[in-house]
């Protein structure tokens, strides 16, 4: 259990501030106290039950503790087959912790339920992962895809042999969605047109690691055509993404419409032909945005790009999914290496101070040690700050 940490379930023991919930096939990782015991309560009224809830302590999801121990949680309930759903609740995560537990979600190879208090959404589900908008939403789904039984059908994600993405648009507002729906997923994670902070890129013309690129911001218009008429910066810039070999994914915007450019799949054509023929394991996905009565044709650019081998989606979610599923972190998680049988042996504790916790540990029927312990001065502030003086 981590720091601040009240609840956890394990082997059907509570712990703490725990509910007495029936055993079952769902497996939870809380950073969360009340949200776990919110959650458990609902899976029982739902008619499951738990194998193990891990309880790791509000702070464990911040920068400075690192997720210790959701990732062992994780990894532990990932290897029990007992647990068939693994569901991950915790109050607002760091940004940069949450890219680390989706990826390690990825992994588990059965269905993962998160919900991220506070924490924009980045999909429904890719994968084998799944979100949750609240408590009782997630409760919901777990219970959904364990009656659904459909662990065994999920397959490893394949990976790219190359790992970057560079996302390249002309509409800010496209670029601004992938960036808030691939921020969970892919870290390090630059735009030039940043969400937070740490995701701001050194020089817009230059790309690091995964970025994602509003080339119609005023940086890149001083002097020339807006992109979705021109596109002359965005095909000297895939040509430039291309040259780097750690770039697997291109991603890029068509927006078809009034004043746009004539004929754009036409002028991209040529040169994703020449970027594959040197690079055939470029993937380029496209979303494209228009009607059948634009004056570009919709069907037709479509087929235009889709002849010349790029994945065709129609909206940011249906993009957000697919590089999900294809392109996890370049950064593959370390096994916490926590023995299984840590978890599945018989329970047995020591209780430290409040007696009320060992008395729910023996009516559990656990094996339970008690020790007498106060806190100096019985818990009272004035003479404990007397007794302190004293000490010096």
């Amino acid at each position: 259990m981590g720091p601040d940490c009240g609840t956890a379930i394990i082997n059907g023991i509570g712990l703490g501030f725990a509910n007495r919930v029936r055993r079952g096939s769902i497996g939870l990782v809380g950073a969360s106290g009340t949200g776990t015991q919110a959650v458990s309560t609902y899976i029982h009224e739902l008619g499951q039950g738990l194998s193990h809830a891990i309880g790791t302590g509000g702070r464990d999801l911040k920068s400075d503790v690192g997720a210790i121990t959701a990732q062992q949680g994780i990894n532990l309930l990932a290897k029990d087959s007992e647990t068939r759903v693994i569901t991950v609740i915790s109050k607002p995560p760091s940004p940069d912790i949450v890219s680390k537990i989706v990826d390690l979600a990825q992994d588990a190879n059965k269905p993962v339920v998160i919900y991220f208090i506070g924490y924009p959404t980045p999909a429904v589900e890719f994968g084998n992962v799944f979100f949750a908008t609240s408590l009782s939403g997630a409760a919901e789904l777990s219970v959904a895809l364990l009656e659904k039984d459909i662990h065994s059908g999920i397959k490893e994600k394949p990976l790219l042999s190359s790992n970057y993405l560079r996302g390249l648009f002309s509409g800010g507002t496209l670029a601004y969605e992938t960036l808030l729906g691939l921020q969970a997923t892919l870290s390090p994670l630059y735009s030039n047109a940043p969400i937070t902070a740490n995701q701001s890129l050194k020089d817009p013309l230059q790309s690091e690691c995964h970025s994602i690129i509003d080339l119609g911001d005023e940086f890149f218009m001083v002097g020339r055509l807006h992109p979705m008429i021109d596109n002359d910066l965005r095909i000297r810039r895939m040509k430039q993404e291309a040259v780097d070999p750690e770039v697997g994914l291109i991603l890029f915007d068509v927006v078809l419409g009034e004043g746009s450019h004539s004929d754009p799949a036409s002028e991209l054509f040529p040169v994703i032909q020449q970027i594959k023929e040197q690079r055939a394991e470029i993937t380029f996905v496209a979303i494209v945005i228009g009607t059948d009565d634009d004056p570009q044709g919709l069907q037709s650019q479509i087929n235009k790009l889709m002849d010349a081998g790029v994945i065709v989606v129609r909206t940011v979610t249906d993009a957000v999914n697919y590089i999900n599923t294809k392109l996890g972190s370049h950064r593959r998680n370390n096994d916490p290496l926590v023995d299984l049988q840590q978890l599945v042996q018989p329970f047995a504790a020591i209780n430290v101070g409040l007696e009320a916790f060992y008395e729910s540990l023996i009516s559990q029927g656990a094996q339970a040690v008690h020790v007498d312990w106060r806190p100096p001065a019985g818990g009272n502030e004035k003479l404990a700050s007397l007794l302190a003086r004293m000490k010096k």
